[in-house]
């Protein structure tokens, strides 16, 4: 494909777009199957851990409640 616009600026086309696609994909595939990758572990957690109260009234959760209040 030819830039009609003869402008100094080169045109990306349908193959050269593609190409970049499929090294891209490439690159964050090697990422992914990268050394640094560690393997799965099994829950430690007993059931009654799990089913236990996480959410905490603390300071900052106050203070997210106070700012992000509707108007009435």
């Amino acid at each position: 494909m030819k830039n009609d616009n003869n402008d100094g600026k080169a045109a990306v086309g349908r193959r050269g777009f593609l190409r970049g696609v499929g090294v891209s994909a490439l690159g964050v595939g090697a990422m992914a199957v990268s050394p640094l990758a560690s393997p799965a572990q099994a829950d430690s957690e007993t059931y009654d851990e799990k089913r236990k109260s996480r959410y905490r009234v603390t300071d900052d959760v106050k203070a997210y409640y106070r700012v992000n209040r509707y108007p009435s």
